[in-house]
């Protein structure tokens, strides 16, 4: 068989002209998708076009790519278990500079480009801010031309598609594959075998030297499937791989001719049951192991695909620190660690010392979370059942670390035990977070408070033991995602006044700053606002056949339903305003629209508990004609990245309103200002830099902070006392627990209402009042419309700071040490 001669193969670019656009359509419309105009569908039309885009995104990819290897660059990969993309056909258009070009193109085929948007699709990847906040990462990676690659799971099904009945959340399988994906390539000639299972067997060589081999278990296929990323207006196109689970061997002939047809295919549906649902619940010690085998799966495949990739150009794995950087996003990746030393002990037959200063040096880990109960950790007995190799490895870390440790700290079990990778003391269980600290060179904190917190208080003794190991890279955004495509409006308009350099180079965007007292353009900026407030009135009647008065002042709140979020805070508010309106009718009330969105995990019952609640009171209002013209309450149900780019350009008053010490970051509260939401906010996460960036004066800050609240646990918090001194908030409290809002079930809400009085975990007791006041601030500064639009025009002037290419410049100069190849 003749080799190709590689020298010899030429292509031609494809054009970008409407006329090139048009015939290319075309061709793909038959040639692709078999069908001609007269039978088309308007899904065969924007599979058709999708392919035409991604054409182009391959030219680009595949020369990325050979530049990569001709610079022998040094490459970042990123490891996530969640890659929450959204929708790529816009974002590959206007990155790639051919919007207007398509847009054209389409209309002469008698094609609305908006209609062919609507059709595709959210990549179901993740399902919060962990997974937004690394596609946006990936965007930045590629527009800075840094060699970056994205490796997860391609998750069949997302976490769940989110439908309320009843007010309840209802779980429904979110089937985003369902028609074919045009962005992915399947790759079935890159595949690694992934063992579970099975025994170590330990062996000497003629030197004596001991040897470990592990063997038998079972084996499950990882395949790659591969996502063109495009940088914005550079031609560089990195690659995000994810990874599908398929049988070794997935066919038992015996079986089937037995009759036994279920039995015949049973090792299949096993193993392919690894990359289908995103988190499965892990209430059940079944699936437990799954998601331990979810997270093995990507990063054993993902490592053999770095090493096969610098092989490629590369002899001696001393090297691997100068070409491989390995950010690991949260930990779920960690196990790479020992995975990284069994295959370079096990398989290169590195010796120990070696094989971990290769491994330190290439790994780093991002913390996401302060809370102990998010601190991942695993069953030693499942690690041994499922890891055997691995928990020899992380036995052996952790008992050198703890021989270095204690010779620090003579006589000091109290710290072995604080800091040791194995608790003891709950079962016998592997932190994850410790193994990720001790095997990395560098651990990044998401917003300066969470950092300070990481260093000051979670891992403090780290910290003492690492001096200078654990920094902070505080999170960003796209403009590209969150301005520039959701945003069209408000995008031009800012072109219009400053040039578009702003989309590349978000800094600037301070320019807008002298424009903030001109009346004319406050004008435009508000007409911006309503045009998109009238956008999603017009939605929200489509799919929830609900009216919303666009003149309304629209309060957001749309995240991850959890109880340190405090939705709980924000509705007591809602319910102190309702009986506001029924007190005081004639009263000079702000009318408000309050949108919530957001997911609650399967398994949380209290998250689902606080949905059911925040429908009853938005039924209660909405079928109450003494306030329902000046008050509403939505939820929003199955809230994801369009969804996003829905709501946030059209919001105004901005809730991020976390008990202070509890959110690392947040980066819904960067998109929402950058879009000209004032925020209303306690001191936490990036709240505080946005703070000191945006102004005391543009922002609507309350509550305790991390001080106070340590403080009043110190002298030992009690709700009840703020309960009984505040009628406002009693009133609130008693309509909930005497069941006001569910009088077919009065105690419906006593779990909500007694965890409240007795406990308050989150301090929603002790900073209602504070929260009602800045309210109350903040419907003064709305009813004073140029005033307004002057602190909104600033939140989006002074966001520069917080956009991802400034994030991913700093890991790129302070832990991963890469250049841009251009």
């Amino acid at each position: 068989m003749s080799k190709v001669k590689h020298s010899a193969f030429k292509y031609d670019f494809l054009g970008s002209d409407p006329k090139d656009i048009q015939r290319s359509v075309s061709n793909h419309l038959v040639y692709t998708i078999g069908k001609d105009p007269y039978t088309a569908t308007d899904h065969d039309w924007m599979m058709a076009f999708s392919h035409v885009i991604r054409d182009r995104l391959i030219e680009r990819w595949m020369e990325t790519q050979r530049n990569f290897y001709r610079h022998d660059a040094k490459r970042v990969y990123y490891l996530s278990m969640e890659f929450l993309i959204g929708r790529s056909l816009i974002n590959s258009l206007l990155n790639m500079d051919i919007h207007n070009a398509c847009t054209e193109a389409l209309h002469k085929l008698g094609i609305e480009l908006e209609r062919l948007r609507n059709l595709e699709h959210d990549a179901a990847l993740g399902n919060g801010g962990l997974g937004r906040l690394a596609a946006c990462f990936l965007d930045s990676i590629a527009s800075l031309n840094i060699p970056g690659y994205g490796y997860g799971i391609r998750f069949e099904y997302g976490m769940f598609r989110q439908k309320i009945e009843n007010g309840c959340q209802v779980e429904l399988p979110e089937n985003w594959l369902i028609h074919d994906n045009p962005w992915e390539f399947p790759r079935p000639e890159v595949s690694y075998r992934i063992r579970f299972g099975g025994r170590v067997m330990e062996y000497q060589d003629t030197t004596g030297r001991r040897h470990f081999d592990w063997i038998e278990g079972d084996v499950v296929i990882a395949q790659a499937y591969d996502t063109p990323i495009p940088g914005y207006k550079n031609d560089t196109v990195n690659n995000l791989r994810l990874w599908s689970a398929k049988a070794y061997e997935d066919f038992d002939l015996n079986r089937f001719n037995e009759g036994e047809y279920t039995e015949a295919v049973v090792g299949k549906t096993l193993s392919e049951n690894i990359s289908k649902v995103l988190y499965p619940n892990d209430s059940s010690t079944m699936n437990k192991r799954l998601r331990l085998k979810q997270q093995y799966f990507f990063v054993c495949a993902s490592l053999k695909d770095i090493l096969r990739r610098f092989f490629t150009d590369h002899d001696s794995l001393s090297d691997l620190p100068d070409k491989v950087a390995i950010q690991l996003n949260d930990t779920h990746p960690a196990i790479a660690i020992p995975e990284m030393m069994r295959l370079l002990m096990d398989k290169h037959h590195l010796e120990w010392q070696p094989a971990w200063e290769i491994t330190t040096r290439v790994f780093s880990y991002t913390n996401h979370t302060l809370l102990p109960e998010a601190l991942e950790t695993w069953p030693v007995d499942i690690f041994e059942q499922l890891l055997p190799r691995h928990l020899q490895l992380i036995m052996e870390i952790n008992r050198r670390f703890l021989l270095m440790l204690g010779h620090l700290h003579p006589g000091d079990m109290d710290i072995l035990r604080r800091l040791s990778i194995i608790d003891e003391g709950n079962g016998r269980r592997i932190r994850m977070a410790h193994l990720a600290i001790i095997g990395s060179h560098k651990v990044n904190g998401v917003s300066a408070l969470h950092s300070e917190l990481l260093r000051n208080s979670t891992f403090k003794d780290f910290n003492s033991f690492y001096p200078g190991k654990i920094i902070n890279i505080t999170n960003g955004i796209t403009p590209r995602r969150w301005l520039y495509q959701s945003n069209r409006g408000l995008s031009t308009l800012i072109s219009d006044a400053i040039g578009p350099e702003w989309i590349r180079d978000l800094s600037q965007i301070k320019q807008l700053e002298s424009l903030a007292e001109d009346s004319a353009f406050q004008e435009r900026f508000c007409a911006v606002k309503q045009a998109n407030k009238q956008r999603l009135a017009k939605l929200i009647l489509y799919y929830l056949d609900s009216k919303v008065d666009s003149n309304m002042l629209f309060d957001v709140q749309v995240k991850r339903i959890h109880e340190y979020k405090r939705q709980l805070l924000n509705l007591f508010r809602a319910i102190a305003l309702y009986n506001r309106l029924l007190d005081n009718p004639n009263a000079n009330h702000v009318p408000r629209t309050i949108l919530f969105g957001g997911k609650a995990a399967p398994g949380y019952t209290m998250a689902k508990l606080i949905i059911r609640l925040i429908n009853d009171v938005a039924d209660v209002i909405d079928n109450d004609p003494a306030v329902s013209d000046r008050l509403k309450i939505l939820f929003i149900p199955n809230y994801d990245v369009t969804t996003a780019s829905d709501i946030i350009p059209a919001a105004e008053l901005s809730q991020q309103i976390s008990t202070a010490g509890m959110e690392a970051s947040g980066t819904g509260n960067m998109k929402l200002a950058l879009n000209g939401a004032l925020t209303m906010g306690t001191m936490d996460g990036a709240n505080v830099e946005m703070h000191e960036n945006i102004g005391a004066d543009n922002i609507f800050i309350f509550g305790l902070t991390t001080e106070d609240i340590t403080r009043l646990n110190r002298q030992g918090y009690q709700p009840r006392r703020y309960y009984d001194s505040d009628p406002v908030l009693k009133r609130v409290i008693d309509m909930i627990a005497n069941g006001f809002f569910s009088p077919e079930e009065p105690t419906r809400y006593r779990l909500i209402t007694d965890s409240l009085l007795n406990n308050d975990h989150f301090k929603v007791i002790a900073d209602f009042k504070s929260y009602l006041e800045v309210s109350d601030r903040a419907d003064q500064v709305y009813l004073n419309t140029a005033e307004w639009n002057r602190r909104a025009i600033l939140n989006t002037a002074r966001m520069g700071y917080f956009s991802s290419d400034r994030t991913i410049q700093e890991y790129a100069e302070k832990i991963w040490h890469v250049k841009p190849i251009r």
